[in-house]
């Protein structure tokens, strides 16, 4: 790909405010970096209405069986594969339901494989690997807005039908051209010049947060504001699990985890059980007839 205008990105350009970075007091440092810090929030807001587009998307996949897809290299990718991995244990996701592909495969989330991201072929192998299909939405992340390996992830995936959406940290960015959903948030200047692990890393950070965390609330996984999809894996889950039961349904603890019991452990199933009077059986048919959200399985007859 062409690298003559790379210096011109808004992400590779130097930061004014950190020419003396490498002279700065501890505190100064650690206080301009704050400062850059907070305009990535306002960044991730002015893109707010494309973010909901791409949830609308990601949510009508995972509702057709589909899956949310993320693909990227190097920090980007990381960040893919971070929020993937995240969603099993926090909302009771199958760990083929959102995917994270980073390119140099799996060992490069430890040890980094920088010439990967130069290679476009590298995204088809890997998509057809997972046999990637129209039911799917794939999201791009590249903080440059340009990687080789996102750029042919997208146009690939959209040769099989499937949603794309992509993610830039540059106005205009080239990976924008291959989605359906374009996101760009600019964020600019980096305090250490070219370090998109920041800044930049911060935003697809926040932007992966509202795709899965908005797709799940819509798909019925949230109640309220309680993961009451969670897989109560540990102590400390176990714990937030009846505690989810007792705020849910205003029971005391000892009848929450009562009902945990008689619901395998699952804070959805007991909740059902309080508020609809049911059994776990009948909590665990209203909730496959509601196609897992809570309030129509309470509601239902």
């Amino acid at each position: 790909m062409d690298l003559s205008t790379l210096g011109t990105l808004g992400t590779e350009t130097r930061n004014e405010r950190t020419a003396d970075l490498d002279r700065m007091p501890v505190t100064e440092l650690l206080s301009v970096m704050n400062a850059e810090d907070q305009t990535v929030a306002l960044a991730v807001r002015d893109a707010l209405q494309e973010i909901g587009a791409a949830v609308e998307a990601i949510t009508d996949s995972l509702r057709r069986g589909g899956r949310l897809i993320y693909i990227g290299a190097g920090t980007s990718g990381r960040i893919g594969l971070l929020d993937a991995v995240e969603c099993p244990p926090t909302f009771g996701t199958s760990p083929e339901q959102v995917v994270g592909l980073l390119s140099g495969g799996p060992g490069a989330f430890v040890v980094a494989v920088e010439g990967a991201e130069d290679e476009p072929a590298r995204a088809v192998t890997d998509l057809d690997e997972i046999g990637v299909n129209d039911r799917d939405t794939v999201v791009g992340l590249a903080a440059s807005g340009r990687t080789p390996y996102v750029v042919g992830g997208l146009k690939h995936a959209a040769a099989k039908g499937a949603m794309t959406v992509s993610i830039a940290c540059n106005r205009d960015a080239v990976i924008s051209r291959y989605a359906d959903i374009p996101i760009e948030v600019p964020t600019g200047p980096e305090i250490l010049t070219g370090s998109t692990r920041l800044k930049g890393g911060t935003a697809e950070k926040m932007v992966c947060n509202m795709l899965s965390t908005a797709s799940m609330v819509r798909l019925g996984k949230v109640y309220g504001n309680l993961m009451v999809d969670v897989k109560a894996s540990n102590d400390k889950l176990v714990d937030r699990a009846r505690r989810m039961v007792v705020q849910a349904t205003g029971t005391d603890p000892d009848s929450a985890a009562e009902a945990l019991r008689a619901a395998g452990g699952h804070a959805k199933t007991a909740i059902v059980m309080l508020l609809a009077g049911c059994t776990a059986e009948e909590a665990a048919r209203r909730l496959e007839e509601a196609q897992g959200d809570t309030r129509t399985a309470i509601g239902l007859a």
